[in-house]
């Protein structure tokens, strides 16, 4: 008996690996730095917020984000048609791709990025061009550029890179920016942008203003501490962040998403002070890594990267069997995220014994 004929397409998308659980050995503390995630629970006045919106669940969510749409366009002063919503990053990325690509179409993007890239172009059928990035970790803007061709109807930055964490400067993503065709669109993935530092590194929103072939991508997954909500959103000229808006899922943004994303904003004085510890404690680790021996790239990003290569496997196999949850890619490198103090000692313990 066959069942019903599927796409084709389905032979070649790879699955999406989320991190690995904390799961310590016989019941030993054990820390998830896997996943990119705020190590921080929720503020109160957040709490208090989903709380509320707990009793309206017998109701369907605003679908249009009327409240949570003008508390984004004020805080980084943009149009309120200009900001469109999604369920988290990856599905504004998805809604992007869907907008702008058809059949064939080319999605240019650096490699090793953010692993929901080539998932998303396979799905919506487009073909992916992936650019390696420089021995040193940054993203190649002259070979992306370069790859650009009548097909290409995409381009993806993520600034800072994940999982490297390099972060493009203004004046080489500038100079960038303006050898795009104009019917190009490019995507600033800045899904890590609070956490960054150096003041080379451009603000996004700066570039999209005269650029109505720029959008960038944010999200309340990371700093805000949100990700387990799924609340993200693109800010794009009125004609693609209309098409974005198009291609949602109908109720897709939770209201309890919707409300905890609005208390979060409210709150970001308290909450930055959260993410300037967690930079702290980011250059901390970095600083650890070098003096034991490793090549860190500066990192930009809520984690620092280690390029073991064909190692890869057995270090994250040991870290697991240290109580501590990485991100490994095979034959390239491990991912770790600035987590709790005590658990990024501990990974620091283990790398400190793979070195020896």
């Amino acid at each position: 008996m066959t069942g019903p004929k599927l796409r084709g397409a389905l032979n070649d998308i790879p699955t999406y690996k989320p991190g690995k659980p904390a799961v310590g050995a016989d019941g030993a503390p054990a820390f998830k730095l896997s996943s990119n995630e705020n190590p921080h629970e929720p503020l109160p006045s957040v709490l208090r917020a989903m709380e509320k919106a707990l009793r309206g669940f017998n109701r369907y969510p605003d679908m249009g984000c009327s409240a949570l749409i003008p508390a984004v366009a004020a805080r980084l002063g943009v149009p309120e048609a200009h900001v469109a919503t999604g369920t988290g990053g990856v599905g504004v990325i998805q809604q992007v791709m869907q907008a702008v690509c058809d059949d064939r179409d080319q999605v240019i993007y650096p490699w090793r990025s953010f692993e929901a890239y080539p998932i998303i172009t396979k799905m919506v059928g487009a073909h992916s061009v992936q650019v390696p990035l420089t021995p040193n970790e940054y993203q190649d803007l002259d070979a992306i550029a370069a790859a650009i061709n009548d097909h290409t109807r995409l381009v993806i930055l993520c600034n800072p890179n994940n999982p490297t964490g390099t972060a493009l400067h203004r004046a080489e993503l500038t100079e960038f920016l303006d050898r795009v065709p104009s019917d190009v669109l490019v995507l600033i993935d800045e899904a890590y942008r609070e956490f960054v530092r150096d003041p080379e590194v451009p603000d996004g929103i700066e570039l999209y203003r005269d650029r109505p072939n720029v959008a960038v991508l944010r999200t309340f997954s990371k700093a805000y501490g949100l990700a387990g909500l799924r609340v993200g959103y693109a800010v794009a000229h009125e004609p693609v962040a209309d098409a974005l808006r198009k291609m949602a899922v109908p109720f897709g943004v939770s209201q309890l998403a919707q409300d905890a994303a609005i208390a979060s904003l409210a709150a970001e004085a308290e909450l930055f002070e959260r993410v300037e510890l967690i930079t702290k404690e980011r250059g901390r680790v970095i600083d650890a890594l070098r003096d034991q021996g490793w090549t860190v790239p500066a990192s930009e990003g809520n984690f620092v990267w280690l390029r073991l290569g064909e190692r890869t496997l057995e270090f994250a196999e040991r870290a697991q069997a240290a109580g501590v949850m990485v991100r490994p890619f095979a034959g390239e490198g491990a991912r770790v995220s600035i987590g709790e103090v005590d658990g990024n000692d501990l990974f620091l313990g283990v790398a400190e014994a793979f070195r020896s």
